[in-house]
């Protein structure tokens, strides 16, 4: 199989992140514990060791402000709903994954908020434009940092000086940029940032993070057991215990530390810069076979990541290519609307939505070409 989906979940991750677990697994795994017996101690320093990891990549203020949650979702649902009051207004835009869009709707219909979305232009938003939409009510600010169907990044550091300067709050949504660009939370005003572990930071699935800034304090929707303070009748106020009720991942965060050990070691940047020059291979056929294909969003390979979503051939359903290219060609892409139909309706991609190659830091030139060949042979033979 030629994978080439990463933006949904990286394959394959690091031989170590394997390693890892299954070290961690026959050894290690127990319930963290800061008072118990060895395993116990050893579950709890993984969970410390890969804060103290997230923490040295992300340049946050300390460990102890990385909450540990199931994926991005979980974590964008815990800052969204642990912060907003009846009332509020929050702006967010047209690019958005339903991780934002669905709780901010539901809240919406709800008549809990005032919610603005702004549009995007040719898959940017315009730093001016959201700004425009600040209103002394504005209390959060929620975007996507890389897109994920179009795999552009936004200007967010212009946007997060004018919130901070508002006296909002900003959460950015780092799904598709966690691990493939630079993000320095001691330079870059954001509160909170979300992301999953199994994406470019090459974790298993089930695991992600939330950083909460010093400014924030947000109500806890999980409450249960911490595994140190079991006294008090209601969940601690200490972080990142307050938000993280019930037994962690501790298999899946010894995976995602690894990871992360993975990504401090190559480099940021690395990953990055590989995929986008595999999906120029791509720009530059589409280019080649305008007349049958094209490509969604504007391409600008120093402002992108490697996702990169196709117009297919008029009469070529977006699931019928994925269909073929997995069953023919035991090749793996993303066909339809990327949990994102908003950009889909902004498009005009909506209902059938478009075909998403994403690859990862193990694809090769090689692949890129047998996919372009594939693509090449569907239309010769359906067109």
């Amino acid at each position: 199989m030629i994978y080439l989906d990463n933006a949904a979940t990286s394959f394959p991750k690091p031989e170590s992140v394997y390693q890892a677990m299954d070290h961690f697994a026959r050894h290690s795994l127990a319930n963290p514990g800061r008072s118990g017996h060895r395993m116990a101690l050893a579950s709890e320093r993984i969970l410390d060791d890969t804060r103290h990891l997230l923490n040295t990549l992300f340049q946050g203020e300390s460990p102890d402000r990385w909450v540990f949650t199931l994926n991005c979702t979980d974590a964008l649902n815990m800052a969204i709903k642990g912060l907003v009051n009846s009332g509020d207004h929050v702006i967010t835009s047209d690019l958005e994954h339903n991780s934002v869009s669905r709780p901010l709707r539901a809240l919406e219909k709800l008549g809990q908020i005032r919610l603005t979305r702004v549009e995007s232009h040719d898959g940017y938003l315009n730093p001016e434009e959201v700004v425009a939409a600040i209103t002394p009510e504005t209390r959060l600010v929620v975007l996507t940092h890389a897109a994920n169907v179009l795999g552009t990044v936004q200007p967010i550091e212009p946007i997060a000086h004018a919130v901070r300067a508002a006296g909002g709050f900003m959460l950015l949504d780092a799904a598709q940029s966690a691990g493939v660009i630079d993000i320095n939370l001691s330079r870059l005003p954001i509160d909170m940032l979300a992301f999953p572990g199994h994406k470019a930071l090459y974790g298993p699935t089930g695991t992600g993070a939330l950083y909460v800034g010093p400014r924030v304090s947000l109500r806890p929707w999980r409450e249960g057991g911490t595994g140190g303070d079991s006294s008090t009748e209601t969940q601690p106020d200490t972080m990142p215990y307050k938000l993280e009720g019930g037994t962690p991942n501790v298999l899946g965060l010894a995976g995602l530390k690894a990871g992360l050990e993975w990504v401090l070691q190559r480099g940021v940047e690395a990953s990055r810069i590989h995929e986008v020059q595999l999906l120029q291979t791509v720009v530059d056929w589409v280019s080649d076979h305008s007349d049958l294909w094209g490509i969604a969003g504007a391409w600008d390979p120093a402002r992108h990541v490697g996702a990169l979503s196709l117009r297919p051939p008029q009469g070529l359903a977006p699931s019928e290519l994925g269909a073929i290219l997995d069953t023919s060609f035991a090749i793996a892409i993303r066909p339809g609307l990327h949990c994102a139909p908003y950009i889909h309706k902004r498009l005009g991609s909506f209902p059938d939505g478009l075909l998403r190659i994403s690859p990862g830091p193990f694809n090769t030139e090689s692949d890129i070409d047998t996919f372009l060949s594939a693509l090449s042979d569907i239309t010769d033979s359906l067109i």
